[in-house]
């Protein structure tokens, strides 16, 4: 039972329903009582043309603060409202109801440069999920002619762990095949008993359970991802085991089994671990999508699938080429076709019963204009160091912001972990040419946030998307200052180029109540960033008349500070995390900032930009130094503006001014570190130092010599 189930209750679910509806309330009131502080401020105070205009950018600053409070509020009562409604069916009930009509999945796992532990378990995780007809394709893009040794045992070792995952699961698919052949001799024979076939089923399921125990046993745990992974990967698959031998026994106990039950029972075992795995690198086929991103990696094989392919050295190099079906067997290879594609992050991992609850929700009636159902993926718990654990805390708290856009019919494409519908991907395809050659694009690559650009393209074609209220996917979180700038940077860019797309949507649909919540909602998330770095950034450096001080404004922040800290310590964090949480979103500014600035040159130039993963290696990511200088900077003003404050009696604006220099205090101190922020600031200058002294230092030769003779 995932977490989610296992916290599940409807009264406290009505409970925080009603403190929800309370808040947002309060903040509708607030709001309308400090628009009437501040709206005369503006247009009826006779101040001068400079002074009127920093008020009203002083009130637009406010107000779009203000409209994230809202959408927040707004979400968290989807939440509560779909945890209430939720009932999610008991896994055995689901195999007897979906099982047998679940359609092909073909999962996903784009990687690039990711250590072998990494791949091996997220490769582990989607091979035992309980569901059949399902095939797992590693899709290594990595270079293929790799300029160093380290690059080069990674790919080496990228190729191997199919093979070597394939061979792990080869004693639990024996112990089932030889049971199976052994009941297919009896039942040829007609030599079937009920109860004593019971017996040797329930024979194999004790072997599974052993054999997954004896797994943990040989396990080693070198940090919090590896006890997780062992925890959702084998304890839960040794649970749902046990389950099912469980409701065997109460089946026979019904006379409920047949022969062709028992059969049913075998094969659903040799679906769970008799697993295709495979891999595949378009970077070595010269007629393919050589685009550095993980869209362009995804729509390369998901244009495949379904056709027969054989590879053909031409002049310029290996081409990969579509053939006819009867070639196969002649050198060509049939690549199954799918209904669903499962994407999933080389650093993601699962629950054993995700796809198989997924699949179910497409199967639903009135779900056939569904396109992607998914579970918004949360942080791996127990991470050792301040920073990991708190950006976690932002991930959690951000599934239950992205179950509440469901309930406003605005969810957006998490592109960590997601099902697929097939055909909805065809009908959002584009044939573009790169390099003179055809490429498909199902995912649009023009942003590095490509999920949520396709999920405005999926909403122009009449497809919902859905995620799914429990807890089943787990993502890692970058556990230094340098692999966060590079993930959130990302995040930050691509996401004004996308708003001109969702405003053509909007305005050609009929608006009604649910569209136009479904539009802000989604607004605000394309925007937010944008809008609330620049906007914290302008009431940093902005004078304001400390006149336009109104109460509202601490009952405002109160309503909602009030509900994240709450939601932080549902979620397990402790009572003083939202002090380190908003120390964290102000060190974040500088960051959202550069990303939001890759934005508007893409916008302006048309240059795209390049696809940046989050590293994921041994040690410590360096920083470039401008993120680490600009917190120096941004701590020093904010500082130096507060105590300016206190010494002209501006209490307001010296506690938010002071309260913004703590944070970034503790951003430098603990979130970067000292020596770590030197080292990064530094760095440039001690290479080039370093190299006029290895310069200087080096060893004139006999030829160059310039003594006399």
């Amino acid at each position: 039972m995932s977490g989610f189930s296992a916290a599940r209750r409807s009264p406290a679910s009505r409970q925080e329903i009603a403190l929800t509806t309370g808040m947002l309330v309060i903040t509708i009131i607030a709001t309308v009582f400090l628009a009437s502080d501040l709206l005369p401020a503006i247009f009826y105070s006779g101040a001068g043309g400079s002074q009127v205009a920093r008020t009203g950018l002083f009130a637009t600053v406010i107000f779009i603060l203000i409209y994230g409070n809202v959408v927040y509020l707004v979400t968290r009562l989807g939440y509560f409202v779909r945890r209430l409604r939720h009932r999610p069916p008991a896994f055995e009930a689901l195999v007897g109801s979906h099982w047998s009509k679940a359609e092909p999945i073909a999962v996903l796992v784009p990687s690039y440069k990711e250590d072998v532990r990494t791949i091996r378990q997220t490769l582990l995780s989607a091979a035992l999920q309980h569901h059949p007809n399902k095939r797992v394709v590693l899709l290594l893009d990595d270079p293929q002619h790799p300029k160093d040794q380290e690059s080069f045992a990674l790919l080496a070792s990228a190729r191997r762990v199919p093979g070597e995952i394939t061979a792990f699961l080869q004693e639990p698919k024996d112990l089932i095949e030889r049971a199976f052949g052994q009941f297919i001799e009896r039942h040829a024979a007609g030599q079937i008993d009920a109860n004593a076939e019971l017996q040797a089923l329930l024979r194999v399921y004790d072997g599974l359970v052993t054999w997954i125990g004896g797994c943990f046993a040989d396990a080693d745990l070198s940090d919090h991802t590896d006890g997780h992974f062992l925890t959702i990967t084998f304890s839960e698959h040794q649970d749902l085991l046990r389950a099912r031998a469980r409701q065997l026994v109460i089946d026979l106990a019904r006379q409920a089994m047949t022969p062709d039950d028992i059969e049913g029972e075998y094969r659903r075992l040799l679906a769970v671990f008799d697993v295709e795995i495979t891999t595949f690198e378009r970077k070595r086929y010269h007629n393919v999508s050589h685009e550095a991103n993980k869209a362009a990696n995804l729509n390369t094989y998901i244009g495949l699938l379904g056709r027969t392919v054989w590879e053909r050295r031409r002049a310029d190099g290996l081409h990969l080429e579509v053939v006819d079906a009867d070639h196969a067997g002649q050198g060509a290879v049939a690549i199954p076709d799918a209904s669903f594609v499962l994407t999933l992050d080389a650093d993601s991992m699962l629950r054993p019963d995700y796809a198989l609850r997924l699949s179910s929700v497409f199967a639903e009636e009135g779900n056939e204009r569904v396109a992607v159902v998914q579970t918004p993926y949360t942080a791996i718990p127990n991470a050792p160091g301040v920073l990991e654990r708190i950006a976690g805390a932002t991930t959690d708290l951000q599934y239950i912001v992205h179950q509440g856009f469901t309930w406003c019919d605005a969810t957006f494409w998490v592109g960590a972990n997601a099902l697929l519908r097939k055909s909805a991907l065809d009908e959002i395809r584009i044939d573009e040419e790169e390099r003179g050659y055809p490429v498909a694009k199902f995912i649009q690559d023009r942003t590095v946030i490509e999920d949520t650009e396709s999920t405005v393209d999926l909403a122009f074609g009449g497809w919902t998307l859905r995620n799914y209220p429990e807890r089943l996917a787990f993502s890692a979180t970058p556990p230094d200052f340098g692999s966060l700038l590079i993930q959130r940077s990302r995040w930050a860019n691509g996401g004004l180029l996308i708003v001109p797309k969702l405003v053509r949507h909007a305005v050609t649909r009929r608006f009604g109540a649910m569209t136009i919540v479904s539009f802000l909602v989604r607004l605000h998330y394309l925007t937010s960033i944008a809008t609330g770095s620049i906007g914290i950034l302008l009431l940093l450096f902005l004078p304001v008349d400390p006149g336009l001080f109104s109460i509202w404004l601490p009952i405002l922040a109160a309503a909602y500070f009030s509900m994240y800290w709450w939601d932080l310590l549902q979620n397990g964090y402790l009572p003083g995390d939202i002090l380190r949480v908003s120390a964290f979103n102000i060190m974040l500014l500088p960051i959202n900032l550069a990303g939001v600035m890759k934005s508007i040159q893409q916008g302006v130039t048309g240059t795209r930009t390049p696809f940046a993963r989050t590293p994921k290696v041994e040690g410590r990511t360096s920083a470039p130094a401008w993120a680490v200088i600009s917190l120096w900077l941004l701590l020093g003003w904010s500082l130096f503006a507060g105590v300016m404050h206190v010494m002209e009696d501006r209490w307001l604006y010296a506690t938010f001014s002071l309260a913004i220099s703590s944070g970034f205090a503790y951003a430098v101190l603990v979130f970067v570190g000292p020596r770590a922020s030197w080292e990064d600031a530094t760095r440039s200058i001690r290479v080039s130092f370093g190299d006029i002294l290895a310069r200087r230092e080096k060893p004139t030769s006999l030829g160059d010599t310039t003594q006399p003779r």
